[in-house]
This record gives C-alpha cells, sequence and structure tokens, in this order.
C-alpha cells in the first residue's frame, strides 16, 4: 500500500469517527472540534504528498527537470498547489473582530491602570533554559526554535517567567506591572472555546516584600473588576493554597517529593471526574490508594469562612505547620476580599491546585458560569461551571531568585486574563454590524471639480485633531458617499457645493437623521467639535 492510499483510508476512517460524533443524541462538541481538527490535519498531509509527487512516481523537482538538449522552464513565482490556512491553532482577525478585541484589551488596560501599574515588553523567545524546569508536565508544550547561531531559544509559554527573568536580571526589588502580549503554546486547539497555539496573555503582578495577602486581594479585586466590566456574565473566582495543599498531601501520607505530580492530578478535577483522577494517581504516580482516598476527603470541599474553621480544626493537619500558615492566609484574604465587596464572587476550592510548578502561596483561577446562576448570580452555589477558566494566577515568591546573579528572592503575586476566551464569548453575541473605524466626518463634494477644495477642508479638519476622510476618486457621487458614511457609522458629512462655498458656508448632514445645516466656513470646525462633545 502506497503512502497515499495509507492516507485516504486514514482520511475516511476518519471521517466516520467525525459523522458519528456527530450524529449522536448527544453531542461532545470538544470532542467533536478534535477529531474535525485530525481530519483537517490528515487532509492536509495528503494536499502535500500530492504537491510533492505527480502521481505517475515522479517527484515534482524531477517532472520539472528539462529534457536533455531543451532549455529549462522558467520557473513560476509562488506555487500554484499551495494550500494556503493559517497554522493549526491560530487564525486572522478581521476588522469588526478586530475592533471587539481593542475594546475587551482598552478595558482591561483601564482597570490595570486604575490600580496604579505600569507597563513593561521583554522578547517573544526566551533562552531555552530559561524557560525548562517552570512549568511541571506542561513544559512539553514549549515551542522550540531552530538553533539560529549558538543560541538554543524558545517561545515563551507565558509571561510570568520572562516577568520574574526581567526582575531578577535587572535587579529590580519591586514594581507593579502589566504585561500584555502573545504567547505560545503547542496545546490541542479548541478553536470554538477560544483556545489557540497564539494567544493574548494580558498580566498584572505585583513585585516586592510586603504584608501579607494586601497584594493577593488586590489581584483578586482586579481580575473581579475586568470580568464585571467586560460583561461575559457570571463567574466566580476559586482560591486555594499551596501551602495548604502541601499540608494535605503530607496529612494523607504522599512522599514529599511527590507533592508536585499529586499537585498536577488534582489540577485536572475541573475537567475529569475524581475517579479518573484517582486511577492516575494510584496508576501512573504511585500514590498509595489509602494516600489517594485520604486527598478525596479534602479535593472535594469548597466553600467560606466556614471551611477555613473546618480545616482548621481538623485532627489531621493541626500539627502540620505550612497547612496552618495557608489557613491563616486565606483566613486574611477572605476578610480583604470582604472590603473589598468581592466576596460573593470567590470560593475557597480545595480542588484548585494550577499544574505550574513555580506557586508557592494563594492560587487563583476565575471561572464562567454556564448557567448565569451561581455565586453572584443568586443561583446555587453549586451550579455546573461549564464555560471554563478565564483567567488564574498566584504566588510565587521562589521564581525571581532563579535568574537573579546573587540569588536575591523577590515575592511576586500575579494574575493572568485569559482574554482569548473573552474574545470568542463576546464575539459568538456581537449582533448587528460593529463599527470598525473612528472617523468623526467625512468631506464629501456635491459635483464635479472640487476635489482640491476637499482636500483644503479635509487638511483643515485634520490639523484641529478632528478624525476625518473622503473619496479617492475626483468626481464622486454624492449618493455614494453619503452611503460610504451610512455604512461605516460615520456621524457627520461636511457637503461642498459651489453656490455653498460662494455664499462662504458648507453644509453640515447628521448621518443618522439625515438632517441638513449650513454654517460658515470659518466656524464649521468648532461647531462640529461641538456637536461631536454634546454627543459623547
Amino acid at each position: 500500500m502506497t503512502a497515499k492510499d495509507t492516507l485516504e483510508a486514514a482520511i475516511t476512517a476518519q471521517g466516520d469517527v467525525v459523522r458519528k460524533l456527530k450524529s449522536a443524541a448527544t453531542k461532545d462538541k470538544p470532542k467533536i472540534n478534535e477529531e474535525v481538527q485530525k481530519l483537517l490535519a490528515l487532509k492536509e498531509q495528503l494536499k502535500q504528498l500530492t504537491v510533492d509527487n505527480d502521481g505517475s512516481g515522479e517527484t515534482a523537482a524531477a517532472a520539472a527537470a528539462p529534457a536533455p538538449g531543451k532549455p529549462a522552464a522558467t520557473s513560476e513565482p509562488g506555487n500554484r498547489n499551495l494550500s494556503l490556512k493559517t497554522p493549526k491553532g491560530t487564525r486572522d482577525y478581521g476588522p469588526e473582530a478586530m475592533a471587539l478585541r481593542q475594546r475587551v484589551l482598552d478595558q482591561v488596560v483601564r482597570v490595570f491602570r486604575r490600580h496604579g501599574a505600569e507597563t513593561i515588553d521583554t522578547p517573544v523567545f526566551e533562552l531555552k533554559e530559561v524557560l525548562t524546569g517552570k512549568y511541571g508536565e506542561d513544559s512539553k508544550l514549549i515551542y522550540d526554535l531552530k538553533d539560529q547561531g549558538g543560541e538554543i531559544l524558545a517561545l515563551r509559554y507565558d509571561l510570568t517567567v520572562p516577568f520574574a527573568r526581567y526582575v531578577g536580571m535587572g535587579n529590580v526589588f519591586n514594581i507593579k506591572r502589566y504585561h500584555i502580549a502573545k504567547v505560545y503554546r503547542r496545546d490541542n486547539p479548541q478553536i470554538t472555546r477560544g483556545r489557540y497555539r497564539e494567544f493574548y496573555q494580558c498580566d498584572f503582578d505585583i513585585a516586592g516584600t510586603y504584608d501579607p495577602m494586601l497584594p493577593d486581594a488586590e489581584c483578586v479585586k482586579v481580575v473581579c473588576e475586568i470580568l464585571a466590566e467586560v460583561g461575559v456574565g457570571d463567574f466566580v473566582v476559586k482560591l486555594n493554597h499551596r501551602k495548604l495543599l502541601d499540608g494535605i498531601f503530607e496529612a494523607c501520607g504522599v512522599p514529599a517529593d511527590k507533592f508536585r505530580t499529586a499537585c498536577s492530578s488534582v489540577d485536572k478535577l475541573d475537567k475529569t471526574p475524581w475517579e479518573e483522577v484517582q486511577r492516575e494517581m494510584v496508576e501512573e504516580k504511585g500514590l498509595s490508594e489509602e494516600a489517594v482516598e485520604r486527598i478525596g476527603q479534602f479535593v472535594t470541599l469548597h466553600g467560606g469562612t466556614e471551611l477555613i474553621e473546618r480545616l482548621a480544626a481538623d485532627e489531621t493537619l493541626r500539627g502540620i505547620k505550612v497547612a496552618m500558615e495557608g489557613l491563616e492566609d486565606m483566613r486574611l484574604l477572605l476578610q480583604y476580599c470582604e472590603i473589598f465587596q468581592v466576596a460573593d464572587r470567590v470560593s475557597f476550592d480545595l480542588s484548585l491546585a494550577r499544574g505550574l510548578d513555580y506557586y508557592t502561596g494563594v492560587i487563583y483561577e476565575a471561572v464562567l458560569l454556564g448557567g448565569g446562576g451561581g455565586a453572584g448570580g443568586g443561583g446555587s452555589a453549586d451550579e455546573e461551571i461549564t464555560v471554563g477558566s478565564v483567567a488564574g494566577g498566584g504566588r510565587y515568591d521562589n521564581l525571581v531568585g532563579m535568574f537573579n546573579p546573587k540569588r536575591k528572592q523577590v515575592p511576586c503575586v500575579g494574575v493572568s486574563i485569559g482574554v482569548e476566551r473573552l474574545f470568542s464569548i463576546l464575539e459568538a453575541r456581537a449582533g448587528g454590524k460593529t463599527r470598525t473605524n473612528e472617523t468623526e466626518v467625512y468631506v464629501a463634494s456635491a459635483h464635479k471639480g472640487l476635489h482640491l477644495k476637499r482636500l483644503e477642508i479635509l487638511n483643515k479638519l485634520w490639523s484641529a485633531g478632528l478624525k476625518a476622510e473622503h473619496s479617492y476618486k475626483l468626481n464622486p457621487k454624492l449618493l455614494a458617499q453619503l452611503q460610504h458614511c451610512e455604512e461605516y457609522q460615520i456621524p457627520y458629512a461636511v457637503i461642498l457645493g459651489d453656490g455653498e462655498l460662494s455664499r462662504g458656508v458648507v453644509k453640515l448632514r447628521e448621518i443618522a437623521t439625515r438632517k441638513e445645516e449650513e454654517v460658515a466656513l470659518d466656524t464649521f470646525i468648532e461647531e462640529l467639535r461641538r456637536r461631536l462633545l454634546s454627543a459623547a
């Protein structure tokens, strides 16, 4: 069987899998998307094989070789058979999508600045050794770059490790920073759920030695403000503490060298039933069944201050110092959340683990509630979370020291907003046409021969700081110009005509109402600015 036959058979089999999933009574959309991606990948492989082989066993290069004694054919620029698509896990964004994205990013930045943050930027790629050993089992998702001259590099996986490198390398001892940039993960993409291989992260971090839980509580407040302002629906911020988790593992009989691997298993509880996590911990991680049974009694608990008091009284935890330290931090954090008026948005949840290795204290994860109920929405606190995580973070006090020449530690805490998920939700909800420009006035001409005057008026508007445009045709039809204003939702048009100009006036047209009014040529800019201000 040739390679082509093998691929065609695989495509047929994968097509059957997709059809079976789509025809099922209960549709598993994430699974369907995953299998569709596999089918598309197989079809792409077949296309590439067809490009490389003309079907007669000759390679494209051999087929293109000239016959003896004949001149070589002139090669055409580009490849006619190139399959044009974006790489797996990426997408293009048109003007409407970009307008929505920019609006969300502006809202996020306003919140960050409201809290006094300043911004930085770091390279999109880092030395591979900077990134390795920081992400636990997720390290396999890092994109490695080909050696281009002696440095082994990789694309950044998140913004936290580059920030820690920046703080440690620059001897920065306190900073409150935000950073909005793209990161890269060789993950299994789910486009419909806003899960890509190239995506934006919006990070807010506070670095410095401060009193317990004050910066941590502000991070929770920042997340709540952003999700409320963006308006994606009801949400809850789950909270836990790495010290408490470590104390629980110790109390349950987990060896200290297996705390992190146990943590990575517990971290899957938001997507995987406890039975499967339990099996993984025993069969793959090598934990005893007794220890795992005892872990299960803790990680299914969630609540508030009452849960803290219950755990503080637990005989198995009371003698474990790190567990008591974690509970004391959580008690203080919930008190500060009450003062910040976000207590109804948070839940102390022992199933939250955050799989990344660098967390040392409080950890957070914000999730959207699928049914609109839950925390803060008047629904049941036990309502199933069906939409997914949109923010996460925590305290990482030991990461900066890895990059400081003198190994000096700078305590840090931060949170990352998963804006791609927010974009996907808002994009799906968007109804009607989204305005994609900020033009305030359009300079139109009523008849031929006025393009020079249009340019003169246009230049005056630009010089006055107004956002203006015109037609790039010398003699456009007036109807076409006004239709352009309506299509692109430009609020005003200045219409020039010989008769009006001879009297020293122009027509100012309000596009939405189609009302027109003559305004003196030497004062129309002030009048236009007044109307724009009153509309704002």
